[in-house]
């Protein structure tokens, strides 16, 4: 008991040594961004018989084909193989449907883009892992929920905004304080590994974008050895910014499209890397 309160001490007192390191820049406040927000589901209105239909009513309908592939997915218990990806593409299609109540249709455009995408290779994956038997989902559609819940934790701290400056890989503090939650999480749960993939925003050339994007990545990992999350278990990679959340060079897009996305994966489950 007195180990377990002295390891405590010793995580608060680095989280607080960390805090005090991480310099002076200015970050944007909590919320300001669009990946750190949880959008509820939105209710479309209903078209009228004599009502004109624009593109707005057909992006609905692609979003709601893609809301129907992962029911799908999720039916053939994708969420329990993959449940930070199902969690990911939960929080996409919320999005989405809110950027189309908005009437953001280039948002939303975009982003069902990369939401088909997603589904794709999700779908993809689901059906590796059940030939491969490497996922065998249970026939009890209550089993698993305690890893699928964990998934969801430990995706929302980890896949937060506001996480670096421009042009820097230095860790926002408060993003800081999620590492390490999520560090003893995974230390306790030692059946997952981490893909974590560097992004970067529109502004800048190519090369110098996809060198940031990868030094984010690997400062991501440094953290969370330090919290003592095992380096075998932390897998780098780097996009640059050819994968935006959102499309254009406004201060709120370029805030949200300098990130790092993390992926929860079985420890068995084979690694597709653009490195």
């Amino acid at each position: 008991m007195e180990r377990h309160i002295m390891n405590k001490q010793k995580l608060l007192i680095l989280s607080v040594g960390l805090l005090s390191i991480s310099g002076c820049t200015s970050f944007a406040e909590p919320g300001e961004g669009g990946e750190a927000e949880n959008y509820p589901q939105a209710a479309f209105s209903p078209v009228m018989p004599d009502q004109p239909l624009g593109p707005e009513h057909g992006l609905r309908f692609d979003w709601e084909l893609a809301a129907r592939h992962l029911d799908i997915l999720i039916l053939e218990k994708a969420e329990w193989c993959f449940p930070a990806t199902v969690h990911q593409a939960k929080q996409n299609e919320a999005r989405i449907a809110r950027e189309l109540e908005g009437g953001l249709q280039l948002d939303a455009a975009n982003d069902l883009i990369i939401q088909r995408n997603l589904l794709t290779r999700l779908e993809r994956q689901l059906d590796y892992v059940k030939r491969q038997e490497t996922c065998q989902p249970p026939s009890d559609s209550n089993s698993g929920n305690s890893d699928i819940e964990l998934a969801q934790e430990i995706y929302d701290l980890l896949n937060r905004d506001n996480q670096f400056a421009f042009n820097s890989a230095e860790l926002n503090p408060k993003y800081v304080v999620n590492l390490s939650e999520a560090s003893q999480l995974l230390i306790k749960n030692k059946d997952f590994k981490l893909l974590v993939t560097g992004h970067a925003d529109a502004v800048g050339e190519e090369n110098g974008n996809q060198e940031l994007a990868l030094k984010r990545a690997k400062q991501v990992k440094r953290y969370l050895s330090i919290f003592g999350l095992e380096q075998t278990r932390i897998h780098v990679d780097a996009v640059g910014s050819d994968d935006p959340y959102f499309e254009g060079t406004e201060p709120h897009v370029r805030l949200t499209n300098r990130r790092v996305t993390i992926e929860l994966l079985e420890l068995d489950q084979p690694l597709q890397l653009e490195q």
